[in-house]
């Protein structure tokens, strides 16, 4: 397999888990991220975490856009709140061959960041569960696959990604992926954030179900509006999360915790405006919503 150079736009947990397993794979990677984080990077490597091997993996890593100039393949994972203001700070750094993947929540980055880059971009749905531990420490909780939308690069990028153990599927129906992704994280992060709880807790308790419920039935009537046909099995994959992964943290709750603004406006926040604009009501996500908008009014407040 032919190594790329890989730049990631955003290097959190998602960025860098998948950033370290390229690197692993010979694959030239550049991290692109915070000052602390960059710094541990570059003094010993990112260390990586799983439950199949802990290493320091030795990559690139800076705090400036132009960590993207040459690259074959960016990987976006910027929090959606900042898409648009990457974009612009990477857009002069960018050669015209290279091949740019969003691999955020919601539905609706790759569109926006296009608008931004005026080039395309490739919409993936992430399925991995990581978290950062510390600066330049990302551990690995469960899963790790993607699902990439058709770009004249994607066979290249899913051949060097399932090479780099990173399971890899092209996929036409990558949109309805995304909102399978969306309605899960609907359902659980708000959950989880708020009282700071791991999905195995949330789901035990038993009033959440029926909550979870109507917050799916309200997500499957916007996007089957929205054009987009959502799996009958969608609440039984919804349920299943809890027990594939009992003891995960949402990103929300990881965003809470860490004082951080979190992507509530792009997951539930999303279906209510997307609803409004299509009549569609959806009080379930506006209450789970302004549940964590409370919670981080908090935060700032302790601040």
């Amino acid at each position: 397999m032919n190594a790329i150079k890989v730049a990631v736009m955003g290097a959190g947990a998602v960025g860098c888990y998948f950033g370290a397993l390229l690197a692993r794979a010979g694959h030239s990677v550049t991290l692109i991220g915070r000052a602390r984080h960059v710094e541990a990077v570059r003094a010993k490597g990112l260390r990586i975490e799983t439950s199949g091997f802990e290493a320091y993996v030795p990559m690139q890593a800076t705090t400036e856009a132009s960590g993207v100039t040459d690259a074959d393949v960016v990987l976006f994972c910027v929090k959606s709140s900042g898409t648009e203001s990457a974009g612009q700070d990477m857009l002069p750094y960018l050669k015209p061959g290279t091949a740019i993947l969003s691999l955020q929540n919601g539905v609706d980055n790759a569109e926006r960041l296009h608008a931004v880059l005026g080039r395309a971009v490739i919409p993936a749905a992430v399925y991995v569960a990581t978290e950062m531990k510390g600066p330049g420490h990302v551990k690995h909780h469960g899963r790790g696959d993607l699902a990439i939308g058709p770009h004249p690069a994607s066979a290249r990028i899913a051949a060097a990604f399932a090479n780099a153990a990173i399971p890899t599927v092209v996929s036409d129906d990558v949109i309805a992926a995304l909102w399978e992704k969306l309605i899960i994280n609907c359902a659980y992060n708000a959950f989880s954030a708020v009282p700071q709880l791991p999905y195995g807790i949330v789901a035990g308790v038993p009033e959440v179900a029926g909550v979870m419920n109507d917050v799916i039935r309200e997500c499957v009537a916007v996007a089957e509006a929205s054009g987009v046909s959502i799996p009958e099995d969608i609440a039984g994959k919804v349920a299943a999360i809890a027990g594939s992964m009992p003891n995960q943290y949402s990103s929300t709750a990881q965003d809470l915790a860490r004082g951080k603004t979190s992507e509530i406006d792009y997951l539930n926040g999303y279906v209510m405006r997307k609803g409004a604009e299509l009549g569609i009501p959806a009080p379930a996500n506006r209450v789970l919503y302004t549940m964590v908008k409370l919670a981080e009014c908090k935060a700032r407040l302790a601040d």
